[in-house]
């Protein structure tokens, strides 16, 4: 004797309908994502900026724009000449005097003591400001004197066959020293007026002296250098 065989229920209407409208909501969620992809994409890739800030390439209009006030600069313009100020202190400048004996020191000055045959002495004056204020001296060649003696015999002097002099005044201050420029070349000869042109005969090889003056002012001290 066979066992009956048990048929499987078959589900109602309504749950048919039930699966159809949740199938048709999947569908219509899906489209709609992909219609608003395809309208809207700047939504998902640009970040919003806010209103109030400023982008990073718009020019500032303060630090672009001149004011209407600003003028241009004229560059070849002089400029403006300052107002003189009145003296009102009611001083004057001093006159500055000019140098005494007892305020300048002269000394004759030789760029060697010993000098071997053939050598040629170069002579200097150094003068010196010892008095506490400045004064104003002559030290142009006009008063510049050189003079080579031996013994009482005197060799030679700066004066005998100079052709050009001039003055210059300048002004000492208080203890300054000041020396020849150039010094002066001595050619080992005896000078005089009347030997200028003509051949000189030369300084036997001893001992001179150099005495110096300046501005009228004489060197207290001779330098005394050896010629061999």
């Amino acid at each position: 004797m066979s066992t009956p065989t048990r048929r499987s229920r078959r589900p109602s209407p309504a749950v048919y309908r039930w699966r159809r409208l949740v199938a048709v909501l999947i569908v219509l969620v899906i489209i709609a994502a992909i219609v608003l992809a395809i309208w809207q994409p700047w939504r998902a890739s640009q970040p919003a900026v806010p209103a109030s800030s400023p982008s990073a390439t718009t020019p500032l209009a303060s630090a672009s724009a001149p004011t209407a006030s600003a003028a241009p600069a004229d560059a070849s313009a002089p400029p403006a000449a300052p107002e003189p100020t009145p003296d009102t202190s009611g001083t004057t400048t001093p006159t500055v005097a000019a140098c005494s004996t007892a305020a300048i020191s002269v000394q004759a000055v030789t760029d060697q003591d010993v000098y071997s045959a053939g050598e040629l002495p170069k002579l200097s004056i150094t003068l010196s400001n010892t008095s506490g204020a400045a004064c104003l001296i002559n030290v142009g060649t006009a008063t510049q004197s050189f003079v080579i003696t031996s013994g009482t015999d005197t060799w030679w002097r700066s004066t005998d066959c100079q052709s050009e002099s001039s003055d210059q005044v300048v002004q000492l201050a208080a203890g300054q020293t000041v020396s020849s420029v150039t010094p002066l070349q001595w050619d080992r000869t005896r000078s005089s007026v009347d030997t200028c042109g003509s051949s000189r005969p030369q300084a036997s090889p001893g001992y001179y002296h150099l005495s110096v003056s300046i501005g009228g002012i004489q060197a207290a001290d001779t330098k005394v250098f050896e010629l061999r």
